[in-house]
């Protein structure tokens, strides 16, 4: 009869403990801003959510589902003002049109008329990948809508 030793697999921890420990620090201060806009931007689409939730996303700034959940990276409070209320908008306008066609596109233009200036600069930032120390300036927007 063969006997397989026992191996102890250790899983490496996704995060780092120093990331986790500046997500859970943030963590409150950004689900008080999103709840803010959300309200502030809510007064002209009126529409309802069932939940806010604050993550540590690697990727994505935000995302809705077809349970009317909204979701928000942590991350977002430390962009400029008006890339948080891009992000914020559509995200909200996820809840009425769960798809990038022509119809969410308007219904986003209503608070942000030139949204499409922000997703240039959000791809940007992220190609960079260090959002965080990210400063916005009018002359790199300029470089890429050319």
């Amino acid at each position: 009869m063969f006997r397989w030793g026992r191996k102890r697999v250790r899983r490496r921890s996704r995060r780092t403990s120093s990331i986790t420990k500046h997500y859970q620090e943030h963590k409150e201060s950004a689900r008080k801003l999103v709840l803010s806009r959300l309200g502030h931007f809510n007064q002209h689409y009126k529409l309802e959510w069932k939940r806010v939730a604050i993550r540590n996303q690697r990727r994505c700034w935000g995302s809705c589902s077809s349970l009317k959940n909204l979701n928000f990276n942590y991350k977002i409070q430390f962009l400029p003002t008006h890339l948080q209320d891009y992000i914020i908008v559509h995200e909200l306008c996820h809840l009425t049109h769960l798809h990038h066609r022509r119809e969410f596109w308007d219904l986003v233009a209503e608070q942000i008329p030139d949204y499409h200036l922000h997703v240039i600069e959000l791809k940007t930032i992220s190609k960079k990948g260090n959002f965080v120390e990210y400063v916005s300036t009018s002359t790199e927007i300029q470089r890429f809508t050319k």
